[in-house]
């Protein structure tokens, strides 16, 4: 794997020196044009921020990797002439030919650009173009000079609808036009915008934003505007003129659903509770919208279709036919995988039956069943020399709240499903058998245009039960008083955790919408707190229940885990341009055991390293705090924590085709907040943690899908936090490539 990730770190390193060569760049150009090195803005005026005009550009230069490298224009240059050549073809395929200067499309920049100021308000913007040669090379920039900007003077609202101009007195409409403000039109189109859906929402089923125009009189002083707004009656096709805006209840309400087995394939009450139109209420248009999300989310129904006309003998009414397409209702899946663990050979296969509508509800049934095998070798002192599990999972949601203390009006506003689980997995090893059993109840609901999602886990039990343990592991590691692990000998023994969380999820792009990652100046918080064994110990108390040897209740005569969890996260994306932009992330996570716990359950400690932490280090191969592992190799017990810091940096690019890049910077480390033996070093204090936190860099290919994408990270150590050695603690001023060096496969980005 070393000598692979050093033929990729050398042809990355050569492609970038080509890039900053003449690469023959000058033959494919030809005599008499020029290639467009460069395009910039610039305003005489600070106010007039002129990164958003570079929307308007229309030809833009040969793209950048890392804004700084023209790289696929020089990969294109490795080609020769003869285009018959398949290698130059493909060359060709890979990179990026240069882009001529065309002088049209430069007037054309100009001319949008000169039109966006001037809807700012500057109603008396110019731009300049200037074209800068240098050889067979031009640069351009445009010169904006915006001029003082228009002010409002004075507004007036000419709404020719009585009705509707009361309506928006009556409801104190929120006006975004106000005296004194700047004039652009940008603002006012909005405002129609906003006034058409308020409307909409309001009865008007055939009122749009047509009705409404702006009349601007800049002939009243210097640099001021008299503005008019004006709502146009509804048009009638006489000569008298227009009527009042027809205003609209909902009518009768049908339904269409198909047959299926001589009744329909769905039940109509689910259908009819995906409805959020109302009979005798006023038509709104986000009742429709609602009415399309609830039936695209149940998995019994393919497509919805809400169909509104007016009805024949109440022209005041819109009567509505609401009907489904139904979707296939069973599938199978069959995975087949292939395992190395260290050289040991396994096999897994898993079968799972997924079925749409099983009672007619849209409910989503689960069924997984997972089998595995894996031959182990080089165990002394064990008998049994394999590897085999098994596992059963079945879990049903259901499309709705099952829960009847909720207000319908709260059913009404929220997307929600319930959720019920069952999964028992059985391990069988050479050192021990373990049987996990976990059940659990939850609520999962999105709101707020579908920005915002919250899950509840009401109720979430997991046994660990390990059935027989080999004399020789209990011997080696779990009695022996010289290696005697405490918090080893805790994930060995039979425990129950009954715990309950909660799980919110924030993004400022709204969950519907289509646009790449890449793509917006997003920003996602993740937050989530979940606490365990606070019921049953209040219980045990004061029932004045038995403890066991290790002063522990027990429910069933097993120890139950008791602590507090709490998790935030945070990331945020900034567009650069088209082809670059720049992530950042920051997360914290802390865990406290206490009351029946001293030690947190395996499951719930943190760790750090690998593709999605700190990615100069594998997975757990960091921390806690300066604590180093055995000899420095992975300690999967000891090198856990109760508490977690990740923050990271990421530039990321296009490269060619469907190829992506990325550099970057993480920092993080785990720590412990009790301080244990088995862990020196490790615990976390505020005046030595600073100290402890460990810093990577490196560079990243991703393979990009836009459905899905395959990801390739090589991180280098920065900052080593176990050594006190210079040379050791600072790996980035004397590096060692393998000793250093971590390599990474994913799959998705990794915040």
């Amino acid at each position: 794997m070393n000598c692979f990730c050093r033929i990729i770190f050398a042809c990355f390193s050569l492609i970038v020196c080509l890039s900053f060569t003449g690469c023959s760049v000058n033959r494919f150009i030809p005599e008499d044009e020029h290639m467009l090195d460069q395009v910039s803005i610039r305003s005489d005026k600070s106010e007039l921020k002129t990164a958003p005009l570079m929307g308007y550009v229309v030809q833009h230069p040969n793209s950048k990797w890392f804004s700084l490298a023209k790289v696929p224009l020089h990969i294109y240059c490795l080609s020769g002439r003869d285009s018959t050549k398949r290698f130059n073809r493909f060359l060709r395929r890979l990179g990026e030919p240069p882009v001529l200067y065309d002088s049209v499309l430069a007037q054309k920049t100009r001319l949008n650009i000169q039109s966006a100021v001037q809807n700012m308000g500057y109603l008396n913007a110019e731009v300049d173009l200037l074209e800068v040669t240098k050889g067979n090379r031009i640069g351009v920039r445009y010169y904006v000079m915006p001029h003082q900007r228009y002010k409002v003077n004075d507004i007036q609202k000419e709404i020719r609808d009585t009705v509707i101009a009361s309506q928006l007195t009556e409801d104190n409409y929120p006006w975004m036009l106000q005296d004194n403000m700047n004039f652009d039109l940008n603002v006012l189109d909005a405002e129609r915008s906003r006034l058409n859906t308020y409307l909409q929402n309001r009865g008007y089923y055939k009122f749009n934003k047509d009705y409404i125009r702006f009349e601007a009189d800049t002939a009243v002083g210097s640099h001021l505007v008299d503005l008019k707004m004006i709502l146009r009656e509804y048009p009638t096709g006489k000569a008298d003129g227009g009527s009042l805006h027809p205003r609209y209840k909902i009518g009768q309400i049908t339904y269409d659903i198909p047959i299926s087995h001589n009744r329909p394939f769905v039940r109509p009450k689910v259908i009819a509770s995906a409805n959020e139109l109302v009979e005798g209420e006023l038509y709104r248009e986000q009742d429709v919208q609602g009415t399309y999300s609830r039936l695209n989310r149940l998995g019994a129904v393919q497509s919805g279709r809400v169909s509104l006309t007016e009805n024949p003998d109440d022209s005041t009414r819109l009567d509505a036919l609401i009907s489904v397409t139904p979707s296939k209702r069973n599938s199978f899946n069959v995975e087949l995988e292939g395992t190395n663990s260290a050289g040991d050979l396994g096999v897994a296969v898993g079968l799972s039956y997924q079925n749409r509508n099983l009672f007619r509800g849209s409910e989503l049934l689960n069924l997984k069943a997972r089998g595995a095998f894996e031959a182990i070798k080089g165990l002394r002192g064990y008998n049994d020399q394999n590897f085999i599990e098994y596992s059963f999972e079945a879990g049903i949601t259901f499309p709705d709240f099952l829960c009847p203390f909720l207000r319908q009006s709260f059913r009404k506003r929220s997307l929600a499903t319930s959720e019920l689980s069952f999964m028992f997995d059985s391990q069988d090893r050479p050192e021990f058998h373990r049987r996990v059993l976990t059940t659990s109840w939850r609520y999962k609901w999105t709101r707020a245009a579908r920005r915002m999602q919250h899950r509840i886990d009401m109720l979430d039990i997991n046994y660990v039960f390990m059935p027989w343990i080999s004399d020789t592991f209990k011997e080696n590691y779990l009695d022996n008083p010289e290696s005697r692990n405490a918090i080893l000998r805790y994930n060995y023994e039979n425990l129950f955790i009954v715990k309950w969380g909660y799980s919110f999820f924030y993004s400022s792009q709204s969950l519907n919408s289509t646009s790449k990652n890449y793509g917006t100046n997003a920003y996602i918080i993740r937050a989530s707190i979940e606490t365990a064994g606070n019921l049953l110990y209040g219980i045990s108390s004061a029932s004045k229940a038995p403890r066991n040897e290790d002063g522990q209740f027990t429910l069933f005569k097993n120890a139950y885990a008791q602590y507090v969890k709490g998790d935030f996260d945070f990331s945020k994306s900034f567009i650069i341009n088209k082809a670059n932009s720049l992530a950042l992330h920051f997360g914290l996570g802390v865990a406290y055991p206490y009351g029946n716990s001293t030690i947190l359950p395996y499951e719930k400690r943190y760790f750090s390293g690998g593709a999605n932490s700190v990615r100069g280090w594998s997975v757990r191969e960091l921390g806690p705090g300066s604590f180093l592992g055995n000899d420095g190799k992975i300690d999967f017990i000891n090198q856990t924590g109760d508490m977690k810091l990740d923050m990271n940096v990421e530039y990321r690019t296009h490269l060619f085709w469907k190829f992506d890049g990325a550099v970057f910077v993480d920092a993080g480390n785990i720590w412990t907040l009790r301080d244990y033996e088995e862990q020196p070093g490790g615990q976390f204090r505020f005046d030595t943690f600073w100290r402890q936190i460990a810093v990577a860099y490196g560079l990243g290919l991703r393979l990009n899908f836009n459905y899905f994408i395959l990801r390739l990270d090589g991180g280098m150590k920065a900052i080593h936090p176990a050594y006190e050695d210079s040379r050791r603690h600072y790996p980035i001023i004397h590096p060692n490539f393998k000793r250093d060096f971590s390599f990474h496969f994913a799959v998705g980005l990794p915040f």
